[in-house]
């Protein structure tokens, strides 16, 4: 103490004896520098939301039809939705994109999705503004607003709005959720992944999901992962608010759910799809959900109906809509876990939920016979029927990857004809929202009748917490929001719609509502047929016409009886298309030259072990071509096993391993389609070239070729395979380098033995 006391007083006579010789310098000592006069301390401030800024808790699940959940008339019960439905509004005219990126895009920015580059999925990008997948620096989200205004911000589950070429570990990262915003993700970045080994994403960092955990399942986890950030939130900064996005994996293909949950809807959907549309329209009635007068729509073209259907059908069909119910449930049950935490920490009341259920209507990809694996679909794959019906135990398990049918996908969307990826009726555009606000909803239970869309969330929080849409974000000019906010709604069930007009557009499938009446585009193809939309040139479509203010459900097409009032409606869906970026309409095939990829140019790869979870987009692009592996390898005493490189898992892929000392080459081409190729002799001790030659066929459509195994330059193995994949690898796992890292290949190894257990040097990745 003493000590630290001689400090302080020689500091004090040296400060004196500095200012008595100021006059000597000629400075006036009342000028003297701030350093010597006492000053005012002046600490930065970090941002600080409105007083009384409530807590934000949105919710999105995913493909999940109007008519699917028990609060909008469905069959699926979904408790934890009917009950915040009860004290908040359910709202029966709302619209999103018709599919899932930009759906998300548009939420999330406030604009409508052309307007910032995601006129489609980010899978399906092409080079015209509109549809890049890109969304600009002019477009700040949500979450970066109220992050800039004091909020906390956290996004978990289902990203889907970076473009591919930007998913790699090389980043760039500004597009990732951590950078649109988020102070904290936590799930996944593409369409979809299994919900019992999933790709995850940690922030910026790939993490591992649990091996050999049966109980593990992502609408679990991120719902444990979100509760964990919650409470440290509130334990941490109570005064502070949050925003808090969670996306489920529900009901989005692959349809899985734990066995418990596929058994309790055993049986539930044996009496068909037209019952369960036909049971569903009723309650949609009974319980006011749709209007009194709402007619039911006809079965769209080509779908059978269930009675004429196979009794083998009739049996496996089933096993597709019970497991996309029980993963709805499921998920249902994990969102009411955070909405008792907040009841229970006393949040409840200050905090705007909106949940919205589906970011589209139900899908219908599955086809005429549904999809034991998705990824069968996106490579053209034919699975075989009776492949199926031998394994439709494993339908909603961990050994499936499964889409739902095309019949109950219809279903899922009642009381309207369409479905998932049809932007021009609502079917595909139509979705359940409700908004539940304790402390300022007072008309609980209520039903809101007005027409809004997925851009007009981002204005309704920021209205909700007083905040206005900036003009600049970091510097950058913003683009004006096109949505408009629904708080007008909460107070005044009858108020009009404070939205006049609507743009829609995707994949070529076209409507504009204006003032109660919509104009649409008459689908081209459906699900179950193999017409491509682009043979039909968008000036040869049908429009149709409808009045929706007496006509809810798109029943009674006005073309042919109001013609002027169609061809308006047509000029103002050109003058709206040209102003949100929606031109030139075109099919995603067209316009793909030059996207951006990490490795255009590239036909040779070095790796080391230690690469891993690399996605599609920057991983050696094998498909349709020849190619070869080789690796330097050391070998020891005891012998070597495991995984020299591989890409993809059990859902579709190849792998290049050594199982028991032997070299293996397998190709899972998905289902039935599994080759392999193995070595006669084992490798011995020491140091070894090992190798791997593809030799394509040549040709589109997944062709096949012959395989040449080698070691130290000499053949040990040869084989063919008849069929690989014709589209992607794997859109779900990555490549992997010395060891498989979510799903195994094949059952040869298990990720656990994964690990390349001698020296792997180098592995060099040839494109022929």
């Amino acid at each position: 103490m003493a000590g630290k006391r001689g400090v302080g007083i020689a500091l004090i006579v040296a400060l004196a004896i500095d200012a008595a010789r100021l006059p000597a310098l000629g400075l006036d000592p009342a000028h003297a520098p701030a350093a010597v006069q006492p000053a005012a301390t002046a600490w930065p401030r970090p941002p600080k939301a409105p007083r009384g800024a409530p807590n934000v808790l949105l919710i999105m699940t995913d493909d999940v039809g109007f008519g699917a959940s028990s609060t909008f008339g469905g069959p699926i019960p979904t408790p934890t939705l009917d009950a915040l439905a009860r004290t908040g509004l359910r709202y029966n005219q709302f619209n999103t994109t018709a599919i899932c990126s930009p759906t998300r895009a548009s939420l999330l920015t406030g604009r409508n999705p052309h307007n910032v580059g995601v006129g489609n999925v980010t899978n399906l990008p092409t080079g015209y503004p509109g549809y890049t997948s890109v969304i600009p620096k002019s477009a700040g989200t949500v979450a970066e607003i109220l992050k800039d205004h004091g909020y906390n911000t956290a996004m978990l589950g289902k990203g889907h709005i970076t473009p591919e070429w930007e998913m790699s570990q090389s980043g760039p990262f500004d597009r990732w959720p951590t950078g649109l915003g988020f102070e904290y993700f936590y799930g996944f970045l593409g369409a979809d992944t299994s919900m019992f080994a999933p790709t995850l994403v940690e922030n910026t960092t790939t993490v591992a999901p649990p091996v050999n955990d049966p109980s593990y399942h992502f609408d679990r986890d991120i719902a444990d992962q979100a509760l964990r950030w919650l409470t440290q939130q509130h334990a941490l900064a109570p005064a502070k608010p949050f925003f808090l996005y969670y996306a489920t994996g529900a009901a989005h293909a692959p349809n899985q759910a734990p066995p418990e949950w596929l058994a309790r809807f055993r049986g539930r959907f044996d009496g068909g799809w037209d019952r369960m549309r036909e049971e569903t329209f009723e309650r949609q009635k009974a319980l006011g959900i749709i209007p009194p007068d709402a007619q039911a729509t006809p079965r769209p073209r080509g779908l059978s109906a269930w009675d004429d259907l196979t009794p083998e059908e009739k049996r496996l069909y089933p096993r597709f809509m019970e497991a996309y119910a029980a993963a709805l449930a499921f998920a249902d049950e994990q969102i009411g876990r955070l909405i008792t935490y907040l009841q229970r920490s006393g949040q409840l009341d200050n905090t705007l939920i909106i949940f919205i259920e589906g970011d589209n209507g139900a899908s219908t990809e599955g086809g005429k016979d549904g999809r034991l694996f998705e990824q069968s679909g996106v490579n053209q794959a034919d699975e075989g029927f009776d492949y199926v019906v031998s394994h439709a135990s494993d339908i909603g398990g961990p050994n499936s990857y499964p889409l739902n049918t095309g019949g109950w996908g219809w279903a899922l969307n009642t009381p309207f004809q369409y479905y998932k990826r049809v932007a021009s009726h609502f079917g595909g555009t139509r979705n359940g929202l409700v908004i539940a606000w304790p402390r300022h909803i007072k008309d609980a239970g209520g039903l809101r009748t007005q027409f809004h869309h997925v851009c007009d969330i981002a204005p309704t929080i920021l209205d909700a917490a007083g905040i206005p849409a900036p003009a600049t974000i970091d510097g950058i000019s913003q683009k004006p929001m096109d949505g408009v906010s629904l708080t007008y709604t909460f107070d005044n069930p009858k108020a009009p719609s404070h939205r006049k007009t609507q743009v829609f557009e995707m994949m070529e499938n076209l409507a504009i509502y204006n003032d109660g009446w919509i104009a649409a585009t008459r689908p081209t193809h459906t699900s179950w047929e193999s017409v491509d939309a682009a043979e039909v040139p968008i000036s040869d479509r049908i429009w149709e016409l409808y009045d929706i203010r007496a006509d809810y459900s798109e029943a009674d097409d006005l073309a042919k009886s109001q013609p002027q009032k169609l061809a308006e409606l047509k000029r103002l869906f050109w003058r709206e298309a040209a102003r949100n970026n929606i031109l030139p309409i075109h099919p995603p095939s067209q316009g793909r030259d030059g996207e951006p990829t990490l490795t255009e140019g590239r036909s040779t790869y070095i790796y080391y072990p230690g690469v891993t979870r690399v996605p599609e987009s920057a991983a050696p692009h094998t498909i349709g071509r020849s190619f070869s592996i080789d690796a330097d390898v050391e070998v020891p005493a005891e012998g070597v096993h495991g995984v020299i490189v591989t890409h993809g898992g059990r859902y579709g892929g190849y792998a290049f391993y050594v199982k028991d000392g032997h070299l293996v080459f397998h190709y899972n081409a998905i289902g039935r389609r599994q080759y392999t190729v193995r070595a006669s002799g084992t490798l011995g001790p020491g140091h070894h070239l090992v190798g791997m030659r593809f030799n394509s066929d040549g040709g589109t459509g997944g062709p096949g070729g012959s395989v040449t195994l080698s070691v130290d330059d000499r053949t040990v193995g040869t084989g063919r395979i008849e069929h690989t994949l014709a589209t992607w690898i794997s859109h779900t796992e990555g490549f992997d380098v010395g060891e498989d890292t979510i799903t195994p290949i094949n059952d040869d190894y298990t990720i656990a033995q994964s690990k390349f257990s001698g020296s792997l040097n180098k592995v060099t990745f040839t494109l022929n």
